[in-house]
């Protein structure tokens, strides 16, 4: 069931070929589009400090800008090392995405290379490492999990991911007594 537009909240729609949903972003982010282009541009030039407060002045103004939370949590870790920051960036943004969901009843798939749905994604797989890094395996594989439900068709590879931290780098297969260690890449 397609949802109305909102003019200031995520909101969820059925894509226009019919194949899936997408993420409607309100009007005053759309606006935003070329100062977020401008802060890419000065990530990209090293200018992280200045990318930041450009990104907060963003979200100040367009609070239901998802990608610009994920970029802020991106810089959070990345220039800043700051794990539990760069968890609440991108923690905002999978929620902003998740409650537009939420809203539309959940609506399947949401493909994830979508170029209004990728924010989302994104945002979500930053969250997910965070809470990895932080020691909350099982929260990260929640969100995992959501995302993996999100678009089944796994273009970002996030079902390796979720063996990965549940096996935590555990022996995967036993065999009569016999432990075999998950393989080495270089065999």
């Amino acid at each position: 069931m397609a949802k109305r537009r909102s003019s200031n909240k995520v909101s969820v729609e059925r894509a226009r070929g019919g194949q899936g949903w997408v993420l409607v972003h309100p009007r005053d982010v759309l606006e935003c589009a070329e100062d977020l282009e401008e802060v890419r541009a000065m990530i990209a030039a090293g200018e992280a400090e200045v990318a930041i407060d450009e990104l907060r002045w963003l979200v100040e103004t367009c609070p239901e800008m998802i990608e610009a939370h994920y970029l802020l949590g991106k810089l959070a870790v990345e220039a800043t090392g700051d794990v539990p920051l760069g968890r609440g960036h991108f923690g905002f943004g999978y929620q902003l995405g998740q409650r537009a969901l939420a809203k539309g009843c959940r609506p399947t798939p949401l493909t994830a290379l979508h170029p209004a749905n990728r924010p989302f994604f994104d945002a979500g797989r930053g969250l997910a490492w965070c809470l990895a890094e932080l020691g909350k395996r099982d929260m990260a594989l929640e969100v995992l999990e959501h995302l993996l439900t999100c678009d089944p068709t796994d273009p970002l590879g996030l079902g390796g991911w979720v063996d990965e931290i549940r096996t935590a780098g555990a022996p995967i297969v036993e065999l009569g007594g016999f432990v075999l260690p998950p393989r080495d890449e270089e065999d």
